[in-house]
């Protein structure tokens, strides 16, 4: 039998149910933010979709009818080009 690698220490702050502490109210996370990231000349919008926190978000791509009814469903507010600069660009072209 060989010897199993150690696991590194996960430090205090990152144990499981670290993420429980965090107090959140309901206000914030009904809160949806959309920064559009580009318009591709093939109809599909590039955007940033983030839940109760502006600069936490995922990039998704959707065909624009169904991006406009994304953001109808989600209730959202768009970032504005000012914010989208203090908040970082990391939109890179893939």
């Amino acid at each position: 039998m060989t010897a199993s690698p150690s696991k590194p220490a996960i430090p205090e702050n990152l144990q499981a149910g670290g993420l429980d502490a965090i107090q959140t109210d309901a206000a914030t996370l009904q809160r949806r933010y959309v920064r559009i990231l580009r318009k591709q000349p093939n109809g599909l919008v590039a955007f940033e979709f983030s839940v109760g926190w502006p600069d936490m978000g995922c990039e998704l791509v959707l065909p624009e009818a169904l991006f406009e009814e994304f953001c109808l469903k989600n209730q959202v507010e768009f970032l504005t080009q000012a914010v989208g600069e203090k908040l970082g660009e990391n939109n890179v072209e893939y």
